[in-house]
């Protein structure tokens, strides 16, 4: 059987591509967090459909930041939950006091080394402003969880159907109650 898919709409702005796709047999069309695409650390093409079925925390980072030591517990909440379908996308961002200056290929340098990171890495991009990148324009207006990114570590967690179903703030650490009691209910479902 032939499948013809449809786009319904396509968009390359600032590494990301952002769609939606049906196919004639009325397959259902990417939605949430799953209809970008972004560019992982090394400047490959990631479908975030990829992590359909996965509970998802999503994180801007920058590495000269008073939050940064958060990579551990992210790493720690990653290491706790991954088994179970669990995992966290950091997207580095030089928005706020010039804390993530660096190349991508720092930033995977840095994290590796300091923290020993193994979830996902991203490329950096902006988070606000006027050159904000799809993919926060997206988390801060139609998310569910309005309201412009205040500083680095912010948190998204989004469930496996790719809806954003809490919002944390950058003082709330990854192992906090409040977080793993959430990833552990979005896993059980």
């Amino acid at each position: 059987m032939t499948q013809i898919w449809l786009i319904a709409a396509a968009f390359i702005v600032a590494g990301a591509t952002v769609y939606a796709q049906d196919d004639s047999d009325g397959g259902p069309m990417a939605s949430g967090i799953h209809q970008f695409t972004m560019q992982d650390i090394e400047g490959n093409d990631v479908p975030l459909s990829a992590y359909d079925g996965q509970v998802l925390l999503v994180v801007n980072t920058a590495s000269k930041c008073g939050y940064t030591p958060q990579y551990e517990g992210m790493q720690e909440l990653y290491d706790a939950y991954k088994d179970q379908g669990f995992t966290v996308l950091a997207f580095p961002a030089n928005n706020f006091g010039a804390q993530e200056p660096g190349t991508n290929e720092e930033i995977l340098d840095f994290c590796t080394t300091n923290y020993h990171t193994t979830f996902d890495l991203f490329s950096k991009i902006s988070v606000k402003g006027g050159d904000i990148h799809p993919l926060y324009a997206w988390l801060t207006t139609e998310s569910g969880f309005p309201g412009d990114i205040k500083w680095n570590f912010n948190k998204f967690l989004v469930d496996k159907n790719g809806a954003v179903v809490a919002r944390f703030d950058s003082g709330v650490t990854p192992m906090s109650n409040e977080i793993t009691t959430k990833v552990e209910e979005l896993l059980a479902e």
